[in-house]
């Protein structure tokens, strides 16, 4: 059985047009899958190691306390409004940051004076405890990643939500 060549041309056209959008999905897809799936809106900045815990309420023992935020990818990235947040809701806010591709920055507990290498929440007691959850999110309120540790220090565990 032969079709006829207007329905060749209509499959093939429905073919191609297939082909076109699968090929659009796939780079999204894969995004979504880089770093073990765990990435949001802004997949390329994540929360990377943390200190938490520290020993001591003197303005030097709250910064050995931080959170870092990494941006994995190419591109610089302006962390203005970003959020990072504990469990119990003490939140820091960024102001004007631009993070570098492929750099990170700290977030310490204490006072201090902001590089972009390092920020201050300007806190005078600790906020990180030995068993805690980070939450990173976006200018639109989008948790964009999570880092949950428990009682023998950090986990690795990240999550991702969306909204």
């Amino acid at each position: 059985m032969s079709a006829s060549p207007a329905t060749r041309r209509l499959l093939a056209s429905v073919l191609a047009a297939g082909g076109l959008i699968g090929a659009a999905a796939i780079p999204a897809a894969a995004h979504d899958d880089d770093r073990r799936g765990h990435r949001g809106q802004h997949s390329s900045i994540v929360i990377g190691d943390i200190q938490d815990d520290s020993r001591g309420h003197d303005n030097r023992a709250l910064n050995r306390e931080w959170v870092e935020v990494k941006n994995t990818g190419r591109h610089a990235v302006n962390l203005r409004g970003f959020t990072l947040s504990d469990r119990e809701g003490n939140r820091y806010r960024f102001d004007h940051l631009r993070l570098d591709g492929r750099s990170s920055v700290k977030v310490h507990t204490g006072q201090g004076r902001d590089t972009d290498r390092d920020v201050y929440q300007d806190r005078r007691h600790q906020i990180w405890d030995e068993r805690d959850t980070a939450t990173l999110r976006d200018d639109r309120g989008n948790v964009i990643d999570t880092e949950t540790w428990g009682r023998r220090g950090h986990h690795g565990h990240h999550d991702n939500h969306r909204g």
